[in-house]
């Protein structure tokens, strides 16, 4: 059975059937056998993919509070074993990234522009990161927008990627995240016109659905490895569930730089 890794939410499939006539009754049957198929195929996926992935995730402040518990007695320091952590091969694709194109960390984080965890994690960790690690540490941003939790999650993904075709994808991202309103157009338009964008092209950017296929490919990429929460990171590959506060990043990364992770 899943269960909630909190701070986190959850995917949920969405259902759709669209005709464009009326069919003859004695094939509506078959419509009502796809929520079935959908949902086997659905758990097949869970079984094969999300298990396995939530079962090896590294979540090191569990793995600390554990090692504390055991070694608080004998005075020892608390670390987590280095040989439990799993790496994961997760491809940077062409999405965009921020900081040192050659750090030696990098973050890659499958996220949805509506979840309020996300939200959290870029206003109060991602500062702190940072802040101390400056030029050691690169962000990559990776679109999985809940598709059936929220709805405006993919159009703001795809008008991000516009704004990114005049070299204004972060700072779009920064305003989308601290917006104080729902996500519409019209609050893209006044985005992109206070980033002084040339606002026919990026409109004209969105109307053609330009990146509908490349947030899409995102979220398939994630969804097969077994992502289906957000926000999800990958630091050097290991992974990390939920909005997970900066000391479990500043432990994780510490340990990357040192050398202390196969």
């Amino acid at each position: 059975m899943q269960t909630e890794i909190p701070p986190s939410e959850i995917v949920e499939p969405v259902d759709a059937v669209v005709e464009a006539e009326p069919k003859p009754r004695r094939n509506l049957r078959w419509l009502y056998l796809l929520p079935v198929v959908f949902g086997l195929g659905m758990l097949a996926g869970y079984l094969i993919f999300a298990m396995p992935l939530r079962n090896q995730v590294s979540d090191l402040r569990t793995q600390l509070a554990a090692a504390q518990s055991a070694q608080a007695a004998q005075g020892q320091a608390a670390e987590p074993d280095p040989k439990q952590i799993r790496r994961y091969d997760v491809p940077l694709d062409d999405d965009p990234i921020l900081g040192n194109p050659d750090a030696p960390i990098t973050i890659i984080e499958f996220s949805d522009y509506e979840c309020p965890f996300c939200r959290k994690w870029h206003a109060e960790t991602w500062p702190q990161i940072q802040a101390k690690y400056g030029e050691q540490v690169r962000l990559v941003y990776r679109d999985f927008p809940l598709y059936g939790m929220h709805a405006n999650a993919d159009p703001a993904a795809q008008a991000a990627n516009c704004a990114g075709e005049q070299e204004a994808y972060w700072p779009f991202h920064e305003a989308l995240f601290k917006a104080e309103r729902s996500y519409d157009t019209s609050l893209y338009d006044e985005i992109a016109t206070n980033l002084g964008l040339d606002l026919p092209s990026f409109q004209a950017c969105i109307k053609d659905q330009r990146y509908a296929q490349e947030v899409l490919d995102d979220y398939q990429w994630a969804a097969e490895l077994g992502v289906s929460s957000t926000p999800t990171f990958f630091v050097n590959g290991v992974a990390l569930v939920g909005a997970q506060p900066f000391e479990v990043f500043d432990k994780l990364i510490t340990m990357e730089l040192n050398g202390e992770i196969p």
